[in-house]
């Protein structure tokens, strides 16, 4: 039963939706890596839920770094962050330990961990926990940028409503730092949220797709086989909760494509090696190729509505219904995006550090 992630730079979450904390651990920083705490503070309020298409739990995430982390800068021991949950409302789960909400680690959860698994909120495998990811995040994302790699994800699509393409990626990514709705078309974004608030108003939910790029990398991270980009990534995707599919580049598209479509001609540009398109999202033979990094990922709606739902029984193994109420969101994918943003800045940094030490 394992809850840590990566090679040389990992990370350990732990703690429950409910419980009293819940944190994690980095461990393999470089001594000297800057820390700003206002950095790590904008973040979670870019994960935060705001307005009435996300959950009516708003916790102030007032984190506190208790390790690895002296007079401002990392001592490269472990560095543990610690964040209060406040805002728990534990009653509205009582009646829900014997009936496994549908689309949920309920059932699984309570099967692995032999009926001892806390079922509150969804216990350790709660959304809540992505908010130490994202913490996390704001410790490696600096470092990132101070060697001129930049990370941005936006809600490609959401409620059958699609937003515009990366095009200008520089201006693209900078914009979607200080976005306050991860799209890079506002007006497509208001029929987003019109979508999922008619989706809320019907006891129902909505799925996304999130799209992730990665500019600055240098060619050559990852390795062939077992250890690739690809698998690294996906890997630490799938943990995110309601992922359930990832594609890089082109996808599943370049089925339908011809070689002379799929490829990527190589060219020089200013003495420079570069591919005159990018179908294959920057990576080949799961290796980065230094183009952009390029990657989707499908959100499943929320399990969790207001719609009666069948399920069963663990004590009395019978067909049985529930109504779920309390405070979730009607689409998860919208504040999903940053918590991608903070996986592929963490996968990233693993690699870095693998390469060069």
């Amino acid at each position: 039963m394992r809850n840590t992630f990566g090679t040389r730079l990992t990370v350990t979450l732990f703690g429950e939706s409910h419980g009293p904390e819940i944190g994690c651990i980095l461990d393999g920083l470089k001594p000297g890596l800057p820390v700003d705490l206002a950095r790590i503070t904008d973040l979670l309020a870019r994960r935060r839920p705001a307005g009435p298409t996300a959950t009516a739990r708003v916790e102030p995430d007032p984190f506190r770094i208790v390790s690895g982390v002296y007079q401002g800068r990392t001592t490269g021991t472990p560095l543990c962050i610690l964040i209060p949950n406040t805002q728990a409302e534990s009653g509205e789960y009582r009646g829900l330990a014997d009936t496994p909400r549908p689309g949920h680690a309920d059932y699984t959860g309570f099967v692995k961990y032999q009926g001892f698994a806390d079922p509150r909120g969804g216990g350790h495998f709660s959304g809540r926990l992505t908010a130490p990811l994202v913490a996390a995040a704001g410790i490696v994302l600096p470092a990132l940028e101070a060697r001129g790699i930049r990370i941005g994800t936006h809600l490609a699509r959401c409620g059958g409503i699609p937003d515009r393409s990366f095009s200008d990626l520089p201006v693209d990514l900078a914009a979607l730092a200080c976005a306050p709705f991860p799209v890079l078309d506002p007006e497509r974004g208001s029929a987003m949220r019109e979508a999922i608030l008619a989706a809320a108003e019907a006891g129902d939910s909505v799925g996304g797709v999130l799209e992730t790029a990665v500019t600055g990398l240098p060619a050559g991270l990852g390795e062939p086989w077992f250890d690739t980009v690809e698998g690294l990534l996906s890997h630490a995707l799938f943990s995110i909760p309601a992922v359930k599919g990832v594609a890089f580049g082109d996808g599943f598209a370049l089925a339908d494509l011809r070689g002379t479509q799929a490829d990527d001609p190589f060219r020089m540009d200013g003495g420079r090696i570069v591919t005159e398109a990018n179908h294959n999202g920057g990576v080949n033979g799961g290796i980065t190729n230094g183009m952009p990094l390029v990657f989707r990922t499908a959100v499943k709606p929320t399990p969790t509505i207001r719609t009666p739902r069948r399920t069963v029984s663990l004590a009395s193994r019978s067909d049985t219904e529930i109504t779920v109420q309390g405070r979730h969101d009607p689409a998860i994918a919208p504040r999903a995006a940053i918590v991608q943003t903070a996986v592929t800045a963490l996968v990233v940094c693993d690699l870095l550090t693998e390469a060069e030490g």
